[in-house]
């Protein structure tokens, strides 16, 4: 195999070098130090919001607000059937029962009728999720949730930087909530951050993320707390990413202008689709294989594999996993057969997309 494109991999230059190494050399390297500080304050900034509150991983961050918001055991909490796996497992984790909503076709997000369908006297919450990069339909959904009297808990673990109508994702609900994985928009390596205007939530969630220990009582906890915290590593590196997010979100503006550029006469795929209202910044470029399904979608992605071009299957619907039950969700269950994501990352070429793309076209 002459050349191999991964689906992903971080852009780390000397700037994030000299910020590790820093926070290396002061001493700083668990959960104190400057840069935890430093990029909690430029992160809310750059959302928005009033608060930024770090945490170990994306996944915590979503538990954590749901802990410090009161969910609990009995309560229901809807989400899109099409996410990653922790938006489902960590409202189990809180005690709570996740339900499956549908998505939109077009932008695979949330479907804000079908989550009307299935509001219950147990609903507690709406979990949006802004899948890949694309925000969902957030005035929409405040509107039903204010009508219904819910909170809205937005998982923007795939959404750094994205808007509606110029608003930053992780502004419109109570919180919002962020990952910082390797491959994210954004990385800190691992990571999380919750984002907030409310003054006590954020309180709470700082006294809960520490263990609940008490700030006048040094090692006296009033509530059942966690260690959810950022280490002063990940905070350095991610402060040098946030400092490059608009070069970083651009890249991969510019990468699916490529895509759709070799791809746009071929109409044996369909790309990431944008509402006008929104700012996609494309996490990963999804391509919709037409008349597909999952057993051929994978006997394509094993054949690009051999080409030296990596893929990934679209998430399964989070109802199909054994320990949920399944929902009647027919968008979720007929696009996840058929979608893949390709290679989106900084040091993507032109030249590897155009050959990424004549090999789709050549297998299909």
């Amino acid at each position: 195999m002459s050349r191999f494109i991964p689906i992903s991999q971080p852009s780390i230059t000397q700037k994030e070098i000299d910020y590790v190494t820093d926070a290396i050399k002061s001493g700083w390297v668990s959960s104190l130090g400057k840069y935890i500080d430093k990029f909690e304050n430029q992160f809310a900034a750059f959302c928005g919001v009033k608060h930024a509150v770090s945490t170990a991983n994306g996944t915590v961050a979503i538990h954590l607000a749901l802990v410090a918001l009161g969910i609990k055991e009995g309560d229901e909490v809807i989400v899109p059937d099409f996410s990653f796996i922790a938006t489902a497992n960590a409202v189990k984790h809180a005690g709570a029962t996740p339900v499956f909503a549908d998505i939109d076709p077009y932008n695979l997000c949330i479907n804000v009728e079908t989550i009307r369908k299935k509001i219950t006297p147990k609903t507690k919450a709406i979990m949006p999720v802004h899948i890949y990069g694309h925000p969902a339909d957030m005035p929409a959904i405040n509107a039903l949730a204010k009508e219904h009297n819910l909170l809205v808990i937005e998982d923007a673990a795939e959404a750094h930087g994205s808007s509606i109508n110029g608003q930053k994702t992780g502004s419109w609900g109570i919180c919002g909530t962020f990952s910082f994985y390797g491959n994210k928009n954004i990385t800190s390596g691992e990571g999380g951050m919750i984002t907030t205007n409310s003054d006590e939530l954020n309180q709470h969630l700082r006294f809960l993320r520490d263990h609940a220990m008490s700030k006048n009582k040094r090692y006296w906890h009033t509530e059942i707390g966690y260690n959810y915290r950022m280490t002063n590593l990940q905070a350095a590196l991610g402060v040098a990413q946030l400092e490059r997010a608009s070069e970083l979100i651009a890249k991969r503006k510019t990468i699916y202008s490529w895509y759709k550029k070799y791809l746009q006469n071929f109409d044996g795929v369909t790309l990431n689709k944008t509402y006008n209202w929104a700012d996609n910044t494309f996490w990963l470029i999804c391509a919709e294989l037409h008349n597909y399904n999952e057993e051929k979608r994978n006997v394509f992605m094993a054949k690009m594999k051999e080409a030296g071009i990596d893929t990934r299957p679209f998430f399964y619907p989070m109802s199909m996993m054994p320990m949920y039950e399944k929902a009647d969700n027919p968008i979720t269950y007929s696009v996840y057969e058929k979608g893949i994501n390709l290679p989106t990352y900084f040091d993507l070429t032109e030249e590897d997309v155009k050959y990424i793309c004549e090999k789709i076209k050549e297998l299909l």
